[in-house]
């Protein structure tokens, strides 16, 4: 899942007991043993880069533990974490002020980790929702009292410093819950209740580190957030596929007389140029209707979101250049195009006319 929902859950704040803290302990060790390299993403490409301390999956620090991690260490550590893993929404990257940077390196690692929860092969399937709740019950902790883990010592700090409200942090984790016990969804609307949990809560985040607190940015940024995260579903349909997972709605792909024994055996004909075609469009029409937030905000973040939102409709435009057969190569840009996308985004004229 790209750093993915409905609603702004509040949830109950239940502070799981010592158990769920041994099973996560536990998988971490199991991990350490298992592990020797891990497996990262970096602008689409596959890599494995060699396991160390810092990058090791979070569990609940011990007293003797936290004696090491002041609030400089504990942004250091969600650096390390940021920068192990670089996505479509490129969160804390050099191209933003640094002032705001440390900030979004602490959102993105507490985001991060629990995505790890949710879908990395070296957490028990029934560890990972026990593990998630053990990771909310650390936020709704850090909230109220000194945390002992580095990223949430970072993370509140955050939190404190720019009046952040907690649920936009519990939107990400009802998303990765939902990763869990939830593989396909019925209708597109159903889609994108997941995108207003899974993707639009970084956004909002993003512009209040930054001071834009305005709802009608916020909405704007919502629409941009979900194309991003549906352009990645497009993407990745082979890859999400053969982990059993469908975003491909499945009112449409009966609309479009796509069965899904054809997507898996990776079928790419009429019906299914018909389906993709469809989500394009759609995703298409998203980023259009955030398109004007490019423009309202200052140039502290307008170059990050201008390469953002061109490089999320490029994408489009190569997942449409192949007929829409994402089975065959994953669509992704090489680094000619991501050098034109650059030099696109240092103008701002260059997301004022329809298209990407």
């Amino acid at each position: 899942m790209a750093v993915g929902l409905k609603g702004v859950p509040i949830f109950m704040a239940a502070i799981l007991g010592r158990a769920a803290f041994y099973h996560e302990k536990a998988a971490t060790e199991q991990w350490q043993r298992r592990a020797g390299r891990s497996l990262t993403w970096f602008s689409g490409l596959w890599y494995h880069t060699p396991m160390s301390a810092a990058s090791l999956g979070p569990r609940e620090f011990g007293a003797t533990e936290e004696k090491g991690w002041t609030v400089e260490d504990s942004f250091a550590h969600c650096e390390t974490i940021a920068r192990a893993h670089y996505e479509n929404f490129p969160v804390g990257s050099r191209l933003l002020p640094a002032a705001q940077r440390k900030y979004l390196w602490a959102i993105y690692a507490f985001a991060r980790t629990a995505d790890d929860f949710a879908d990395e092969a070296t957490y028990l399937d029934n560890l990972r929702l026990p593990l998630l709740e053990n990771w909310e019950g650390q936020l709704l902790q850090c909230m109220w009292r000194k945390p002992h883990h580095p990223v949430f010592i970072a993370l509140k700090d955050t939190i404190e410093r720019f009046r952040l409200p907690v649920e936009p942090f519990q939107d990400l984790l009802t998303a990765f819950k939902m990763d869990v016990v939830i593989d396909r969804y019925q209708t597109f609307d159903d889609l994108l209740g997941y995108c207003r949990c899974s993707a639009n809560p970084i956004g909002q985040l993003v512009l209040s580190v930054f001071g834009y607190r305005d709802p009608r940015l916020h909405a704007l940024s919502d629409a941009i957030c979900t194309a991003l995260q549906l352009t990645n579903h497009w993407q990745d349909v082979a890859i999400d596929s053969t982990k059993g997972r469908v975003y491909l709605p499945l009112d449409d792909m009966a609309k479009h007389g796509y069965p899904s024994e054809q997507l898996a055996a990776g079928v790419v004909d009429e019906a299914f140029q018909r389906l993709m075609a469809d989500q394009v469009a759609r995703t298409r029409a998203l980023f259009e209707a955030g398109r004007p937030l490019l423009g309202e905000v200052g140039r502290d973040l307008s170059f990050e979101l201008r390469l953002t939102w061109l490089g999320g409709m490029a994408i489009l435009d190569r997942i449409e250049a192949a007929g829409y057969d994402v089975f065959r190569s994953r669509p992704r840009l090489g680094w000619a195009a991501k050098a034109s996308l650059l030099a696109r985004a240092a103008w701002p004229g260059s997301v004022r006319s329809t298209g990407g």
